[in-house]
């Protein structure tokens, strides 16, 4: 059994790099330490890429720690620039107080928030700040030429870095600070691509408060061919089910590739170390019972276990003979829509199962799509009420996702 926290992350593969490791396993073994991690609310859901975070939060608190939850009213205004090749949209203070709505509720899943537990804060204090006065106070403790040359930087220079987000190291920096006068805050956690930002918090903090903190990073969750996993990578798998269903997250989950599936189940399930690592010595199809056990924890921590239930008879019902068709992702379809017949790309796109119509056609060319299990080989072929069955048509792109459309 690991002895606290810190081991216990270690050991299941969340940590990158911390500073002070030695000082900081102490104290996490000894007193309840308050930490916290930012939120910048761009989107109005998370996504699997923040999975990993919220894991981590949940093993923090289970050992007793104390998590401030900081939600980005004031750095969501401006975007992180960190990993990125050109500057974010600039979204309005309204999308802003949605966004952090949303992620309310999701992190409620995760971590409890009350009395005595997790706090959930804003960092609205950013707002009210007086340009002078901020850079007089806390500007003249960075340093231009070490903040050009960090990682988070890097990436903008050639493009052409705007002085709107240069700014954005100063005010995660002072988010730390302001956390510790309010909350004794002393550990900050972030991304793997968050380093630069957490060194000059603890910075600051040791130049203006006189204390030690410490900073904790995140390895990134990735897929196997090491592609970062978030909504600015293409490939956003979401936490609301109505952006992503259950089944389609389970789904997700289920075809993880043979190579992610043992670090998967460290990182995103709560089973124990000694149930992952005999796993880990499985193969074949114990492996596929792997994948199985790793999209069923995870739709359940996600969704909750009725709709994981479901998740997994529909997967049943059509990779394995058995369960219940009526738990898969359904779309109704008004016999209007269908008249003397519906273009394939047009019910491609109603499904939302092709982000253009460019898409579409280059995946039927393919031989990607089929309807009731027979290969589509036109872009002009239509679907008539003939091709419902019992009321139902079922669509397949690809080996692996699929979609009913009910006749309404």
């Amino acid at each position: 059994m690991p002895a606290n926290a810190l081991d216990t992350l270690m050991e299941r593969g969340f940590i990158s790099q911390c500073t002070h490791e030695d000082e900081l396993r102490e104290l996490l073994g000894k007193e309840q330490l308050t930490f916290y991690m930012g939120y910048d609310p761009v989107a109005n859901s998370l996504t699997a890429g923040h999975l990993l975070t919220l894991m981590a939060h949940a093993h923090l608190q289970k050992a007793g720690h104390r998590l401030i939850t900081l939600m980005g009213t004031g750095t969501g205004m401006i975007g992180d620039p960190s990993d990125r090749s050109d500057m974010r949209r600039v979204i309005t203070r309204e999308e802003v107080a949605h966004n952090i709505v949303c992620f309310k509720n999701q992190f409620a899943r995760f971590v409890e928030y009350g009395e005595g537990k997790a706090i959930m804060e804003e960092n609205d204090w950013l707002l009210d700040l007086h340009l002078v006065s901020f850079m007089r106070d806390y500007g003249v403790h960075f340093s231009v030429n070490k903040m050009l040359a960090a990682e988070c930087y890097k990436s903008r220079l050639e493009g052409g870095l705007t002085a709107f987000e240069f700014t954005y190291m100063l005010m995660q920096a002072y988010d730390f600070v302001e956390l510790y006068r309010r909350y004794g805050c002393r550990l900050q956690l972030g991304g793997s691509d968050q380093w630069s930002n957490i060194i000059a918090g603890v910075e600051l903090l040791r130049k203006t408060e006189g204390i030690q903190a410490y900073g904790l990073t995140l390895n990134l969750l990735t897929t196997g061919s090491g592609q970062k996993m978030g909504k600015s990578a293409g490939n956003a798998i979401w936490l609301d089910a109505e952006k992503t269903s259950p089944y389609d997250f389970y789904q997700y989950w289920r075809n993880t590739e043979d190579v992610t599936v043992i670090r998967n189940l460290k990182l995103l399930t709560f089973l124990s170390m000694d149930e992952i690592n005999e796993m880990a010595k499985w193969e074949g199809a114990e492996l596929n019972r792997a994948k199985d056990i790793l999209a069923y924890e995870i739709t359940k921590i996600v969704h909750g276990a009725e709709e994981a239930d479901k998740a997994q008879a529909a997967a049943k019902a059509l990779f394995a003979g058995g369960g219940d068709l009526k738990n898969m992702p359904t779309t109704d379809i008004p016999r209007a829509e269908i008249g003397d017949g519906l273009n394939i790309i047009n019910l491609l796109d109603m499904l939302k199962l092709i982000p253009s119509r460019g898409e579409g056609r280059r995946l039927i060319a393919q031989g990607g799509i089929k309807i009731n299990d027979e290969k589509i080989d036109s872009h002009e072929h239509s679907i008539t009420e003939s091709d419902f069955k019992d009321g139902y048509v079922l669509i397949q792109k690809g080996k692996k996702i699929y979609h009913r459309g009910r006749l309404v």
